[in-house]
């Protein structure tokens, strides 16, 4: 049942991008088409639930025993880094098409505060262990893949509507985030 509600809320009550803001640069920078927006959330998804394991690993076999948790960001931030360049090979070697789409916002998955984030808050659970702190990262990725994919398929059909000139550009998406999140908001009360 935690697992359950732990996905419920990761994904549509708490939604790591539309209720908490984190992860707002890849959010509106990769948006602009969905095949770059899957292979975004791709990304996030490895790198996510391979930082969240690797650095609860570090922090309670490491840092914990040596009484060294006030180091957890800068470590968790240079675990972060390490993951993102492992990531940006591979995909480099496997997937040479979606690497030149990603282009600059691959590297900034390593100043993600998504990432980051889920990494901390998935130490913060009730009860913590390695396989919930594994699926609470999943199942933000999961939410943060699924806030990109939505906003990028709405940002697909805005471009054939007609938008005041005004309107074009930042101030539309601005505003159409901000309907997104308000209907992410109807979830609240579920969990």
């Amino acid at each position: 049942m935690d697992y359950i509600l732990i996905l419920i809320s990761a994904v549509f009550v708490n939604n790591i991008v539309l209720a908490q803001f984190l992860g707002i640069c890849p959010f509106f920078g990769v948006s602009n088409k969905v095949s770059t927006s899957i292979g975004m959330s791709g990304a996030v998804l490895f790198v996510m639930t391979i930082a969240t394991m690797a650095t609860y690993l570090l922090h309670q076999y490491v840092l914990m025993p040596a009484g060294l948790e006030y180091l957890r960001t800068i470590t968790f931030i240079l675990v972060i880094a390490a993951l993102v360049q492992m990531v940006e090979i591979i995909l480099k070697k496997v997937s040479p098409p979606l690497y030149q789409a990603l282009g600059v916002f691959l590297p900034l998955i390593t100043t993600n505060c998504a990432v980051l984030g889920v990494a901390i808050l998935a130490l913060g659970l009730e009860e913590v262990s390695l396989l919930k702190a594994v699926f609470y990262a999943i199942a933000n990725s999961i939410g943060f893949g699924l806030a990109l994919i939505i906003f990028a398929s709405i940002r697909e059909q805005m471009e054939l509507a007609e938008v005041p000139k005004g309107m074009k550009g930042v101030p539309i998406n601005l505003i159409i985030a901000g309907l997104l999140s308000m209907a992410f908001l109807g979830f609240t009360g579920l969990v």
